[in-house]
């Protein structure tokens, strides 16, 4: 690569070259670069091109001293040009001469020099340590019961937050993403390609048990497969009945937010869920046709705002359900969005709208992985004072006691694949990191959530001493807690894993216990013509496995008579605060949630528990294999902790 292109993709933070999973530098081809450039609206074609936009890049940062956000962290000073106005938030301002002081209270202000006016955010410098805790990690879909409608919904997340702590002593539970889809066929069936991370999924709205007419309408409850379709359409229908018979007024002026989201839904039930497909006039949310649009559906623009406060509503229900719980109800951030779904239509400015996000090849996807989900642009988001990303945390942040941020590592770089190209031919783009986790910091601090960052995979160390450093968690799974240096990567013991964690035997995105162990995650790959090697290297490398996992069970002194309450006892052993293991591995599933790298090959974020709600509370079972967790975690008032 010459040296001009190099230092213009260093000016954009687009990486030339990377580490691969196995520690081996990966040069990044030209052309790749040039098409991620490309997304930046930067022409780098040719020599010429590249001359031309890099000094336009030099000269435009050259004539400026700061940069459109300023991130500070609290009791830390900026040095300045000369004197400014801070323009606090709460409408005071204060005259500062050539330095920032370390005193500015905690929050989004405005610095305001001779020259430039620039957001201020002034962040934490670390968050309180989390509260020792264990807990589940909630398939929210697949939480059947009794009152539900064909999958999990509100009204269960918060029966398994109350039953949990009350019967269980569990502290801490995560559920999957339940950020809003775009209300048509097909619904999207996958958590983590929400149209939007900034409202609801009212897909997960319990429906009152009220009269004949309502019920009528309830789908299947025993269906082998989560049927996403029937289950919306039944939803929809109930809560259109309800609110035909007693609609609440709704007043969009004052959320603008919302107003435009609801916008999107009423748009989308008539011209379907990827904006890309609409008439040209209604591409733009800004536009003089959506506003007649705006008037024209005016019904079923209220009605799906009036479906946010339901939601909301509900959402609030479980966190209140949770209130006994030390740390409560964390809710999972999903790395992005659907193309053509709400968010990009509404703030599409924000996005590189071509490429999308993924994930180069690695042990566990051999081929990388191709997310289908378009990334923030790093340079308009300092531009906008990164209010998307501030609107979207605090979105989520309202109704948690904690927010689990996945794929944490893309707060400082994300794989950037071009159009028409592989997974494997993408490159990874840098963000400020310094600013996005400050910004984290800060919407958690004052909703006094914990923040927990997923940082399994291809990710640099910095990542995971920086969480610890802010007082957010990293993730431990068992699975990959090896020593990658010895031959055969023996298991880690647990008590030597970081303490500042959130550990787990396994993820929604990895095998369960009974899987693993059977081998199912082998037979699974290789039906689907996902392995790059023979099947018989695979199976010999997972017996492999499994067998180094008993090695270390027997060092333990742990029995291997029952190896689901043998691995819980060893994840018991763990030195994390968070000890975190899931309802199916109570029930011996051997499917895992998601199969990574397919969409309808497998039956992705589909798969029920086996029991009800009701069974599973029920089922000795689950006391029985959740003992060790218990004793290791007690919450206050539990017996466990009484006995102590």
């Amino acid at each position: 690569m010459y040296p001009d292109l190099a230092a213009l993709a260093d000016a954009y933070g687009v990486a030339t070259s990377y580490e691969n999973a196995e520690q081996r530098e990966v040069v990044v081809d030209d052309d790749v670069v040039v098409a991620v450039l490309a997304q930046f609206d930067v022409a780098a074609s040719d020599p010429e091109s590249v001359r031309r936009e890099l000094a336009a890049v030099r000269a435009a940062r050259e004539g400026v001293a700061l940069p459109p956000t300023v991130v500070l962290r609290s009791g830390a000073t900026r040095q300045l040009n000369g004197p400014a106005v801070v323009e606090l938030e709460d409408g005071t301002h204060r005259d500062v001469d050539g330095e920032l002081p370390a005193d500015l209270p905690l929050g989004w202000h405005r610095l305001v020099t001779q020259e430039q006016a620039v957001t201020l955010v002034v962040v934490p410098e670390r968050l309180p340590d989390v509260h020792p805790a264990w807990g589940w990690m909630v398939q929210l879909y697949a939480l059947r019961s009794a009152d539900s409608w064909g999958m999990g919904d509100f009204g269960d997340l918060a029966s398994m937050a109350a039953r949990s702590a009350a019967e269980l002593g569990a502290g801490v539970l995560l559920v999957n993403p339940v950020q809003a889809i775009s209300p048509t066929h097909p619904v999207e069936r996958s958590p983590y390609s929400p149209a939007s991370r900034r409202f609801a999924n009212p897909l997960y709205l319990r429906i009152p048990a009220t009269d004949a007419d309502v019920l009528a309408l309830r789908p299947r409850q025993d269906t082998e497969l989560i049927d996403y379709d029937a289950v919306w359409d039944a939803k929809r229908a109930a809560l259109e009945l309800l609110w035909s018979r007693g609609p609440q007024p709704v007043d969009l002026a004052g959320d603008p937010a919302l107003r435009d989201f609801a916008t999107f839904c009423a748009l989308a039930e008539v011209h379907g869920p990827d904006w890309r497909d609409w008439p040209e006039p209604l591409r733009d949310p800004a536009g003089a046709e959506v506003a007649a649009a705006r008037v024209e559906l005016a019904d079923r623009v209220a009605f799906h705002s009036w479906l946010q406060g339901l939601c909301r509503d509900q959402l609030d229900e479980v966190r209140w359900a949770a209130a006994g719980m030390p740390v409560g109800v964390v809710h999972d951030l999903p790395v992005g969005v659907r193309p053509g779904g709400a968010d990009t239509w509404a703030l599409r400015s924000a996005f590189a709208a071509d490429v999308r996000v993924g994930a180069p090849p690695d042990a566990f996807n051999q081929l990388g992985q191709d997310w289908n989900l378009p990334p923030w642009r790093p340079d308009r988001l300092a531009e906008l004072g990164y209010a998307p990303f501030r609107e979207m945390l605090h979105g989520i942040l309202r109704y948690a006691d904690g927010i689990r941020v996945d794929h944490v590592a893309g707060l400082w770089r994300l794989w950037w694949i071009p159009p028409g190209e592989s997974a494997a031919r993408g490159t990874y783009v840098h963000y400020d990191a310094e600013a996005m986790l400050g910004i984290l910091a800060l919407e958690a601090h004052r909703a006094g959530a914990v923040v927990i960052g997923e940082d399994l995979g291809t990710v640099e160390p910095e990542v995971t001493v920086t969480l610890h450093e802010r007082g957010m968690l990293s993730s431990a799974v068992l699975w990959f807690q090896r020593d990658w240096d010895t031959e055969g990567h023996p298991f880690v013991p647990p008590q030597d894993w970081n303490p500042e964690a959130m550990a787990s035997i396994s993820t929604h995105d990895l095998p369960t216990v009974a899987g693993w162990l059977t081998g199912e995650h082998v037979r699974v790959r290789a039906e689907l013509g996902m392995l790059d090697g023979p099947v018989e290297a695979e199976r010999a490398a997972a017996e492999a496995d499994r067998t180094a996992l008993l090695d270390l069970l027997c060092e333990q002194g742990i029995p291997t008579d029952d190896l689901d309450l043998a691995l819980h006892t060893l994840l018991a052993s763990a030195s994390a605060r968070l000890l975190l293991t899931s309802p199916a591995d109570m029930l011996g599933e051997v499917r895992q949630p998601n199969m990574p790298g397919t969409v309808d090959q497998y039956p992705n974020w589909r798969i029920p528990l086996p029991v009800t709600l009701e069974e599973f509370f029920a089922d000795d079972r689950v006391p029985r294999v959740t003992a060790p967790l218990r004793a290791a975690r007690p919450m206050e008032g539990d017996p466990a902790h009484d006995a102590d």
